[in-house]
C-alpha cells in the first residue's frame, strides 16, 4: 500500500506562519518568498479540507482547525530538531541522565569528568544531584549513583566502592582533640542515619556521648558546616581529599567505619543502553548486561 506524501514543507510553512501570524515574517525566516509560503499553506488547507487561517488586512488569525493542528506540528518539529541536534561529525550523541548523590558528584565525579568526556565524546552526560533519595522512574533518569547497602526495590545495583566514615573538622577544632573521647566536648554534626556516630565510637573503643548536633541531608553541606567551625562532621574522608590536602579540613583520627557503599543503580525493567554500559565501565563497576 502506497503511503500518502507527507507535506513537510507545507507543515513547516504553516508552523512558521502560525508562530508569526504573518506569511511575510514566515517567508523571511524560511528564506523563501511570501507567495511561496502562502501557496504551501493553501495546498495544506486543500489537502486537509479545512481553513487553517483567517486572512486579515494586517495579518493572520488561526481558525479552530489551525489551533487544533498547531501543537502536534510544533511538537513534531521540535522532536526532529532535538534528534538532529544530537548528530555530531556523522555520529549520534547518546543522552545519559544520571542522578548523583551530591557528595559523590563534587568529591569524586567532577574531578574526573574531563576524562569521561575525552573517552566518550558522543555521550551527552546530564547530572542531577540529590540527597540519596531519588526516584529514577519519576524523575526520568537513566541511572542513579547513591550510597547504601545496594538493596533498592526494582533496581539493579552495581557496587562501586566503600567510603569509610571518619570525623572531619576545621583546623581550629582539631587543635582541641587529642583522643576520640575528646569529641564528647564538641558539637557532633549528624546525617539522617542515626547509627553512624555510635558505630564510629564503638570502632574507636570508647562510649558514644549524647549526639545533639544539627541534622543534614547532605554530607557535603555537613562538612561545609564543619569547615565553618560549627562542629565535627562524620563523613567519607576520601570525598574531601582536596580539602584535607589543602589543610582546610582535618581528619583528626584515622579510625573509619564502613556504613555502606556507593552504587550505580538503574531500573530492572529498563534495558541498559550503550551509554549506561560505557558509564558503568568507566566508573569501574561491572558492566550492566
Amino acid at each position: 500500500m502506497t503511503r500518502p506524501h507527507l507535506p513537510l514543507n507545507a507543515l513547516r510553512a504553516f508552523e512558521a506562519s502560525a508562530r508569526h501570524l504573518s506569511f511575510t515574517k514566515a517567508a523571511i525566516e524560511l528564506c523563501v518568498t511570501q507567495a511561496a509560503v502562502s501557496h504551501q499553506v493553501k495546498g495544506l488547507e486543500a489537502r486537509l479540507g479545512a481553513k487553517l487561517f483567517r486572512r486579515l488586512p494586517r495579518g493572520l488569525v488561526l481558525t479552530d482547525e489551525g489551533i487544533a493542528l498547531l501543537p502536534g506540528v510544533r511538537d513534531s518539529f521540535d522532536r526532529i530538531g532535538r534528534l538532529l541536534h544530537r548528530f555530531e561529525v556523522g555520529r549520534v550523541t547518546e543522552v545519559l541522565s544520571v542522578g548523583v548523590v551530591g557528595t559523590f558528584a563534587v568529591g569524586w565525579l567532577l574531578p574526573r569528568l574531563a576524562d569521561f568526556r575525552e573517552r566518550h565524546p558522543f555521550i551527552d552526560l546530564r547530572i542531577m544531584t540529590n540527597n540519596n533519595r531519588v526516584d529514577v522512574a519519576a524523575e526520568g533518569l537513566d541511572a542513579a549513583i547513591r550510597f547504601g547497602d545496594g538493596a533498592w526495590h526494582g533496581m539493579e545495583a552495581v557496587s562501586l566502592f566503600e567510603a569509610p566514615m571518619s570525623p572531619l573538622c576545621s583546623p581550629a577544632t582539631a587543635a582541641r582533640l587529642r583522643q576520640p573521647a575528646d569529641l564528647a566536648g564538641e558539637v557532633l554534626l549528624r546525617s539522617y542515619r542515626a547509627d553512624e556516630w555510635p558505630h564510629w565510637f564503638a570502632a574507636a573503643g570508647c562510649d558514644c556521648p549524647a549526639v545533639r548536633g544539627p541534622i543534614f541531608d547532605s554530607s557535603w553541606l555537613m562538612v561545609e558546616a564543619a569547615l565553618q567551625g560549627h562542629g565535627v562532621a562524620l563523613a567519607p574522608a576520601m570525598m574531601f581529599s582536596r580539602e584535607i590536602e589543602a589543610g582546610r579540613l582535618v581528619q583528626p583520627f584515622a579510625t573509619g567505619t564502613v556504613n555502606g557503599r556507593y552504587w550505580l543503580t538503574w531500573l530492572k525493567s529498563r534495558p541498559a543502553s550503550r551509554a549506561l554500559s560505557a558509564f558503568a565501565d568507566w566508573l569501574g563497576g561491572d558492566s550492566p548486561a
